[in-house]
């Protein structure tokens, strides 16, 4: 059974920040592609960071600039560091680990945990 866990969320004033870790059971960790979505009051869910296997690393427009994710194999662990925090970045952030096998996409999901930006 695979456990994906969230940890980091909170409460921040605009303009703040904090940063989310994620761990991840699946093995080895190093071949799945992580990524951290999220999904706001009343918006479905959507991409906020990935990276793959290999590295490479792509960011939702909204967050350019302010957002970084890193990933670290040997921990199994998945890192977003989040700056200048804004208010419409409030919503519930969910790590995801994904690998194809055999043309079928495996997707794992963690609970999500709630960032809040508000004065």
């Amino acid at each position: 059974q695979v456990q994906v866990v969230e940890s980091g969320g909170g409460l921040v004033q605009p303009g703040g920040s904090l940063t989310l870790s994620c761990t991840a059971s699946t093995s080895p960790f190093s071949i799945y592609n992580m990524g951290w979505y999220r999904q706001g009051p009343g918006k479905q869910r959507e991409s906020v960071a990935t990276v793959t296997f290999a590295g490479s690393t792509n960011y939702a427009d909204s967050v350019k600039g302010r957002f970084t994710i890193s990933r670290a194999n040997a921990n199994n662990t998945v890192i977003l560091q989040m700056n200048s925090l804004k208010p419409e970045d409030t919503a519930v952030y969910y790590c995801n680990a994904r690998r194809s096998i055999a043309g079928v996409m495996n997707d794992y999901w963690g609970q999500g945990t709630q960032v809040t930006v508000s004065s």
